[in-house]
Order: C-alpha cells, then structure tokens, then sequence
C-alpha cells in the first residue's frame, strides 16, 4: 500500500510541476502579441469583496489546447473572448499544452484529477480517453447542440455506444494535387470525381518521365503515413479490421510502384516532404490536405495547380473515401460541466464556427457551416469540401495507435515490394486480428 501511495504522490508531484511550468509560462506572455490567457490564483482583494458581489463571480472554464502558430493563437482567443461577452455566467481561459507532452499530460492529469474543463486534441485519440473514463458523457446536458448539422465521420469521433462525448471542432481530409502545365503539355485531360483508378495509374505513367513521377504521397512509417494510406484500403472494400478486403489496393500500389509512376520514396516521406516535391515540379500529382495551400502560395504562387476529390475504384463505385483529420472538443467528466457544455454550444453556432475556422484554416465540421462562400467559391477548397462528403475517421477505436502500427507495417511490406499483395493483406489481417 505504501509503494501505491508513493506511486500516486509521484504521478501526482509530476503533473503539479509540469502544469505550473505551463501556467507560469502562459502568466508571463499575458498581454504580449501571442494574446495567450491563463488562469491565475486570487489575489488577496478578495477578502474585500461583498457577499452580494462573491455571488456574482463568473464560473471559470479552462481549455487545454496544443496550438502554436500565430493564427491558431489569435482563433482560439478571438473565440474566448466572444464566449465570454456572451453570457455572464463562465468565463473561458485556455492554456497551452506541448504536442509532444499532451497525451502524457492528460494521463497523469487523469491519475491526479488535475485537468481542464475541455479538452481540443486530435480526433483520433479521442476514443481511447474516453475509455479512459476521461471525458463526460454529454448527450443530456447538450440538448441545444444540433448534432444533426455536423458531417457524419467528424461527429462520429467524438462518439462511443451512440453517445456524445462532444463536438469536432475542426475538419480536414486529403485529396488530389495536380500540376495542370504538366497535364497540358502530355495533352491529358485532368482529374476529375469520375477518375477511376485505372485511368488515375494510365495518367501516372504517361506523367512519369525526365525525373518527375507521375505520384506520391506519405508512406512514413507512422501514423502519418496511415493517414495518408488507409483511403486506398477502403476504396477498395477493405478497412482497418478487414485488411483483406481490400488487396486490391495493395495491388495497384505495386502496379505503380514497378512501373515508377507511384515514387518509392514516398516510404520515407512526411505529408511536407511530398508538398516540397509537388512545388519543385518533382510530382505531376500528390495526395495532401488543405493545410499545405498557404506553402504552395507562399513559396510556388505561380504553380498553375487544381485539387479534386481522390480517384474511385472503377465506374460502377461511388466516390471513394478519405481520411479525416482535426481537432474535437471533449467535456472533460466533471462533477458541473455546466460552464464546458456553455462553451461548445457557443461554438456550436454556425456563424461563429465559420470565422473561427477562417482563421485557423481549416474546415468547419457542420454541413451549413461549410457551405459558406469563403470555402465553396473558392475551386481548390472546394474539392475539399467535396471529398469530406465521404471522408471517415481512423477508427474510432481506443486502440488505435496498436491498429495504426499494424496497418502501416502491411503498407510499408507493399511499398517496398518486399511481399505479395495477398501475402502483405494476410500477414497484415493477422496483426491486426491480435489487437486487443
């Protein structure tokens, strides 16, 4: 008993002290540009306020997110700062969590009960801390959300045994790039959402020549490189429990990759590396998100380029899938979520979600939020609007990273050629049948 009570205090003393590095960090940037709001203790002025005004005190309600750029910085206050001249009941403050350390973070802050009041963190890893009894279950308590209005796969994140955990705050997917100059010079006509993936892998080989290869994309040994793969596997029929199903996929990747139209090296590739490889004119097409448009615009702004929807398995299927990506919002399980439920049915306002998500750069996950100008008459958005149609999350599971482990090994056997298609999906199938 004593070595878990010891175990407990360390659990505990670590996460006191990583939070006030934290805190104190966000203290000191108060007022600077980055405009970062943490919460402080009281002062001793306290002491002189009336009853009648102690009674008026707001509610705090404290955000952890792991945002860094200076655009998410000014989105995430802009937001809090409307919330909290909505009401006057809450007041809203969020505090910045490395990436790196979040995960960790929200572990030792569920052994130790320290945590926020929400949670924004990757849709994906959603699953896994709900089952860790992280998150509270809301789908009473928030029954003015128009859960009805929010794209299928985003919403379906944030959910387990059909009940509602919160709400995706951001959306993203990947689609199809390509260089339109270098369709033009081989006389093909571009992509479109009726590419199927024979036509796809005869532009490819056509495009493949003088150094540039037809395609690539991100096969990183990593979850990366599951986010970027795992749409082949589905549009063939498959998915991340049914391997199998979806050898086809497995097949048209060594198709390409013999032939030298899908880039070998996209095995060792991030998502930027292929984006670097499409601005230098070392790609004719690449699969990415939206995320990698300001780059191109900054550092290419004048590669002639269009975006459209990833190709489908042939005439008779529907458009094939991607993967999404974002950030959801989750009600951390509290004895009063009274003030985190408050903040996300703010959010869950179209008007607001629409400026929130202009200036992060990103898509909004409601279906009428998305269909706002800023996005739809824009051509290259608008792929993307249209490929999140049928874009489903990586799981959900609360296992993931042990499924997205096994699955990106099964890609990396068939990228490098080093197995069958049929043997790659059955040694893949047997992985993924092991996790528990």
């Amino acid at each position: 008993m004593k070595m878990k009570k010891a175990i407990a205090f360390l659990i505990t003393t670590l996460l006191i002290s990583s939070m006030g590095v934290g805190c104190s960090q966000q203290t000191a940037s108060s007022g600077t540009s980055d405009n970062q709001t943490s919460t402080t203790t009281q002062t001793n002025t306290e002491s002189a306020k009336t009853p009648k005004e102690t009674t008026k005190e707001k509610k705090e309600v404290v955000i952890w997110d792991y945002f860094e750029t200076d655009a998410q910085k000014a989105m995430m206050q802009t937001l809090i700062d409307g919330f909290n001249s909505s009401q006057d009941a809450f007041t809203a403050s969020h505090v910045y969590v490395p990436f790196a350390d979040y995960e960790k973070q929200l572990t030792l802050g569920i052994a130790s009960g320290e945590l926020p009041d929400i949670v924004i963190l990757d849709g994906c890893g959603m699953a896994s801390f709900i089952s860790l009894g992280l998150f509270a279950d809301i789908t009473d308590e928030a029954s003015d959300i128009k859960w009805d209005e929010y794209i299928q796969g985003p919403l379906e994140s944030t959910m387990m045994d059909g009940k509602h955990y919160g709400i995706p705050f951001a959306t993203n997917c990947t689609a199809l790039f390509y260089n339109k100059d270098m369709f033009d010079e081989a006389g093909l006509s571009y992509p479109d959402e009726n590419t199927t993936w024979d036509e796809f892998k005869g532009m490819a080989k056509t495009l493949t020549k003088n150094g540039v290869f037809g395609f690539g994309n991100a096969g990183t040994n990593t979850d990366e490189g599951t986010f970027q793969c795992l749409q082949w596997l589905y549009t063939a029929g498959g998915s991340y429990t049914d391997i199998e199903s979806g050898v086809d996929a497995y097949k048209l990747m060594q198709e390409m990759i013999s032939d030298g139209s899908w880039t070998k090296e996209c095995v060792n590739w991030t998502q930027s590396d292929v984006n670097n490889n499409f601005m230098a004119g070392n790609l004719a097409m690449q699969q990415n998100g939206p995320w990698q448009i300001p780059g191109i615009e900054a550092n290419a702004p004048d590669l002639n380029y269009g975006v459209t929807v990833l190709p489908k398995k042939d005439a008779s299927s529907g458009q094939a899938t991607s993967i999404l990506g974002g950030e959801n919002m989750g009600v951390v399980n509290k004895d009063d979520v009274g003030g985190a439920v408050a903040f996300l049915e703010y959010y869950d306002q179209t008007n607001v979600m629409v400026e929130a998500m202009k200036q992060y750069g990103s898509f909004p996950p409601k279906t009428e939020a998305a269909k706002d100008g800023y996005w739809t008459n824009d051509p290259v958005q608008a792929a993307f609007i249209t490929q999140l149609e049928t874009s489903i999350p990586r799981g959900p599971s609360a296992v993931w990273p042990s499924y997205s482990s096994a699955i990106q090994k099964g890609f990396q056997e068939v990228l490098t050629l080093s197995k069958t298609p049929e043997q790659a999906a059955k040694d893949t199938q047997a992985a993924v049948d092991a996790v528990k």
